[in-house]
């Protein structure tokens, strides 16, 4: 592909930065209602849901990634309920969030499914693949948001999405289009499914080296000694942190600040300096686990677990993720977990030879791990400035 390099500033509007050499003629506009069938949205309403059927009823939030996701929470309806409601959705189909959720863009793969009033729907004249892109471009995104209705739960309404208009190449050139950015995509999935069954590996090697089913052998080839079983409360402390949310928009210095979702940004002041592990105490996350590396500080929604000597902090950290410590979780209108009561948890624990060992063993792990998820980082950055190179 070369940039393109046009003689008006007209005509600068109508082709993109970037496209392939053998294409040069000036992009068309036209109104997404010209380029569709129809485009609509799913019931307003509450239809009976049933149990014994395989047609699930979802809406802008079942929009994942490019993907209808069903999980265990979605509802279903019975087939006269779907007939009743059909859209005639085909392999020409773009489905949109636009009630709370918006612009999440999806493939529709003559899934199952009935649209609830959450999901809006473009059944296409012609193939999809070209708009599915455009769709997420930038340019028609912040339309979107810049037309949204509603004060509380935003709304995009079927109205912006006829309205909008898009700017769009010869048949030949969406297609080739379409197949690059495909190709990326099918990179982006190559990389998650990598970074999948590598936590999946990660998962059942922490299970059979915490049951024991899997041991190191010490450096001269000997067995170690048998584990022993402490208490929580036996090995670590607890210590509660003194940072509240409105002290960390002073942002500046070296310093690490930790919240329940994980890293929040770099600040001047710190608690401790060693690495050290935060369990997320109320709220939502609550029984989260953190790995928190030196010279940082967590929010006071966490507890800071120190643990004593002889006990290698990768390790405890590891041990402690097979534990669900939702089962500790008091209160009804804030969920909340005391210290006092998960400090009685009961743990194995090996002599610190061998702990040394399974830590350096899924730290390599947790590397690997964290390559991929750099590579994707960079892959669908790159794919975002090719959304915006590549379209008008």
């Amino acid at each position: 592909m070369v940039k393109q390099k046009n003689s008006s500033t007209e005509q600068s509007r109508s082709v993109p930065h970037l496209r392939f050499p053998e294409f040069v003629d000036v992009w068309d506009t036209e109104t997404l209602d010209n380029l569709t069938e129809r485009i609509g949205d799913g019931l307003h309403g509450t239809p009976e849901y049933v149990n014994d059927s395989d047609i699930y009823f979802i809406n802008g939030n079942n929009l994942i990634d490019g993907h209808i996701q069903i999980n265990e929470t979605t509802k279903k309806v019975s087939a006269e309920t779907f007939e009743q409601n059909d859209k005639n959705l085909s392999d020409k189909t773009l489905l949109i969030s636009i009630n709370g959720t918006i612009g999440s863009v999806a493939r529709y793969y003559n899934e199952k499914v009935m649209l609830g009033k959450s999901v809006g729907y473009f059944n296409f004249k012609d193939n999809t693949d070209f708009f599915y892109y455009l769709l997420n471009t930038n340019n028609v995104q912040n339309y979107f948001i810049s037309e949204l209705t509603g004060s509380t739960i935003k709304n995009l309404s079927l109205k912006t999405l006829r309205q909008t208009k898009v700017n769009f190449p010869t048949l030949p050139e969406q297609t080739k289009i379409a197949s690059f950015l495909t190709a990326v995509d099918e990179k982006l999935q190559a990389l998650k499914k990598k970074k999948s069954l590598l936590e999946q590996y990660k998962k059942g090697i922490m299970q059979q080296l915490f049951s024991q089913e899997l041991r190191f052998k010490d450096d001269n080839g000997n067995d170690f000694p048998d584990w022993e079983e402490k208490k929580l409360g036996e090995v670590c402390n607890k210590q509660s942190s003194n940072i509240s949310a409105n002290k960390i928009e002073e942002n500046f210095g070296d310093y690490i600040i930790y919240g329940a979702s994980g890293v929040l940004k770099k600040v001047d002041f710190y608690e401790v300096e060693e690495d050290y592990i935060s369990i997320v105490k109320d709220g939502a996350g609550v029984g989260r686990l953190l790995y928190c590396k030196g010279k940082s500080s967590v929010l006071g929604t966490l507890d800071i677990i120190k643990p004593f000597d002889l006990l290698n902090t990768y390790f405890l950290y590891c041990l402690l993720s097979n534990i669900d410590f939702t089962k500790y979780i008091t209160g009804s209108t804030i969920p909340h977990i005391y210290f006092k009561d998960y400090r009685n948890e009961d743990l194995q624990l090996p002599c610190l030879e061998e702990q040394t060992k399974i830590a350096n063993f899924m730290s390599a792990i947790d590397d690997k791990i964290n390559a991929v998820q750099q590579q994707i980082e960079k892959t669908e950055v790159w794919k975002k400035g090719l959304l915006q190179k590549m379209f008008v």
